[in-house]
């Protein structure tokens, strides 16, 4: 981005990014930092700055493991809590085989890491148990939530 800008440069770049985001160009998840700094030609407290604009506008959410993406209007649960549902929703009974990591990635669109993190905190809570070489299995099924 060239010259000084009276609106400040963060700001011009989130109203570009804003008219990108309507016209649908980012449905993957927007590029990393270092590639819209490479892009606009600014620092990166600049895109910081421009991102956070638009996450406090509710159209871009930060998910752990994911990065920025355009924000979903429905489903505000954390990746644990919505691991936690698919015992419910697949109707898992106790000893019924859990979704394998890549499932899981591939299902909520997440890093392995966030994935791993969220089964090690399941099996903390006593929800699901692992055998090396079987996979993991539900051990107990959640209680019931009060969230809608």
């Amino acid at each position: 981005m060239s010259g000084a800008s009276p609106r400040g440069t963060y700001l011009l770049i989130s109203e570009a990014l804003r008219k990108d985001l309507a016209a649908g160009e980012y449905a993957d998840g927007l590029p990393s930092e270092a590639e819209l700094m490479a892009s606009h030609g600014v620092a990166r407290n600049t895109i910081r700055r421009a991102l956070q604009a638009l996450e406090a506008e509710g159209l871009i959410e930060t998910a752990p493991g994911v990065g920025r993406r355009v924000a979903r209007g429905g489903d505000k649960r954390s990746l644990v809590e919505r691991m936690t549902a698919v015992i419910g929703e697949d109707s898992l009974a106790v000893g019924d085989a859990y979704p394998s990591e890549a499932k899981l990635c591939e299902r909520f669109g997440a890093s392995r890491t966030a994935v791993r993190r969220g089964l090690a905190q399941m099996e903390g809570t006593g929800l699901l148990d692992t055998v090396h070489g079987k996979g993991r299995t539900v051990r107990a099924l959640p209680a019931p939530s009060n969230r809608p």
